[in-house]
């Protein structure tokens, strides 16, 4: 077990660093901050200095090996809009993001997986033709367009919820929802997919021979077997949730690091989204190892050598 824990480390520490030298390059090809960061009034000479107090003048491998030195020690530079360290900027935001994406998760794992098995207990029933209507229109909505339906409607029309910013209980609904949604109707499917092809198991008509009861069936016996695929698309769901929630956030102007990336990028604030990206992709990783591991917890055959 601590062999395999040690070796996916490894991995993901290797994943990380493929991941900073892509987003490295991949920034700096965007353009020059020089051209959005000072005033249009500035002269060539503002430009040439801004340029060498930032080192951008240097060539692009020199600009590189200062990123590489500084990120090993958890430095990554000043964002050039802000003017403080982008690890604490980003540090900042991330409360707010994780709020936001626990809250979609927990809603969408709430609906999704009683539905998914009420589905699959009950095939071919009006409820059942919901759930798969339910998953097939949510995972075909566009998310901004979710997200301006729920305001127009839960916010403007019916006056329910507020429409923007970080607050109470209330502020966190319709962003929520609109971030959850997507995942909610793949988990509805997926667990009633899972769960149907137990169900079909000798083992479970076995049980169901010897006069166990169907639901003591259900939950006991073939959830169990239904749990991985489940737990896995929850651990990826979840990464996706926290790091990839730039559209919910600037729709509903929710303070987190999705809404800083957005706003580094169009600044060209190389800083904030070098270590955005990284620290999204960080969570992501981390996520995937505990998920990993949980397989042997819900399923006494795996074992880690």
């Amino acid at each position: 077990m601590t062999a395999y824990v040690l070796r996916r480390i490894f991995g993901a520490a290797w994943v990380l660093v493929g991941v900073a030298v892509v987003v490295f390059f991949i920034v700096h090809l965007t353009g020059d901050p020089a051209a959005i960061m000072l005033p249009p009034e500035a002269t060539q000479a503002d430009i040439a200095a801004f340029r060498h107090a930032e080192g951008f003048d240097r060539p692009l491998y020199e600009q590189f090996a200062k990123f590489a030195g500084q990120a090993i020690r958890g430095d990554f530079g000043d964002s050039l809009r802000h003017n403080t360290p982008a690890m604490g900027l980003a540090l900042e935001r991330l409360p707010a993001t994780l709020e936001l994406g626990f809250a979609a998760m927990f809603i969408a794992v709430l609906v999704a997986v009683p539905a998914g098995i009420v589905s699959a207990v009950k095939p071919n029933t009006p409820f059942d033709f919901a759930v798969r209507l339910f998953a097939l229109l949510g995972q075909s909505g566009p998310t901004y367009w979710i997200g301006l339906m729920l305001i127009l409607v839960f916010g403007v029309w019916l006056g329910w919820f507020p429409v923007s910013g970080i607050g109470g209980l209330s502020h966190l609904v319709l962003p929520a929802l609109t971030l959850g949604l997507f995942s909610m109707a793949k988990l509805m499917r997926l667990t009633r997919g899972a769960l149907l092809d137990v169900l079909h198991s000798d083992f479970l008509r076995t049980a169901l021979a010897k006069g166990v009861g169907s639901w003591r069936l259900i939950g006991h016996h073939a959830m169990r077997n239904a749990w991985l695929p489940i737990i896995t698309q929850i651990g990826v769901e979840l990464g996706t949730l926290l790091s990839g929630a730039l559209i919910t956030e600037t729709i509903f102007a929710w303070p987190g690091i999705g809404r800083l990336a957005i706003q580094a990028i169009y600044d060209r604030d190389f800083p904030v989204v070098e270590v955005v990206v990284l620290l999204a992709a960080t969570i992501f990783v981390i996520l995937n190892v505990i998920v990993d591991l949980m397989y042997a917890a819900l399923d006494p055959r795996i074992r880690y050598d």
